[in-house]
């Protein structure tokens, strides 16, 4: 018997592990990208949330709250909340309670927070520009890694 075309004494190996090869490939990723985090005093995740709020700054959503910024991260508030604080504390977000539901926190970038966004920019570039990656297979592999993630979400669900 075959699935994904190896054989059930194969299924079990490491190498054949999609979620294995994710695993790996994300922290080596996380690894390439922290020299570049450290000029910016940020973590990986930090910057994932930077991401965002940078995004947000071009096209908000109705509600830019902590909430709507886990669903987008795929964060719960638990997770978020510690690095939001850390990030308010170096001056590059605002956290602020909504008047109408007490419960509901609103976020702002500062323009040190929008200042950022534009010292990230060369040294991404400077990023890709020292690994011989291949941009067309990192482009295809992203939307594909996208797709598995939108149906195993939808799974989840």
């Amino acid at each position: 018997m075959t699935v994904l075309g190896l054989r059930a004494d194969e299924g079990l190996q490491l190498d054949n592990q999609l979620c294995f090869k994710l695993y790996a490939a994300s922290r080596a990723v996380i690894r390439a990208y922290k020299p570049m985090l450290d000029k910016l005093g940020l973590t990986y995740p930090q910057y994932l949330a930077m991401l965002v709020l940078w995004e947000w700054q071009q096209q908000p959503p109705a509600l830019p709250t902590i909430k709507a910024l886990g669903e987008r991260l795929l964060l719960d508030s638990g997770t978020l909340t510690p690095l939001l604080k850390r990030l308010e504390l170096q001056g590059l977000l605002q956290r602020k309670r909504s008047a109408s539901d007490e419960r509901e926190v609103h976020l702002a970038l500062t323009s040190s927070g929008c200042a950022l966004r534009e010292q990230v920019l060369p040294l991404k570039n400077q990023l890709l520009c020292e690994r011989t990656v291949d941009l067309d297979a990192v482009t295809a592999l992203r939307n594909q890694v996208g797709v598995l993630l939108d149906q195993l979400t939808e799974l989840s669900h």
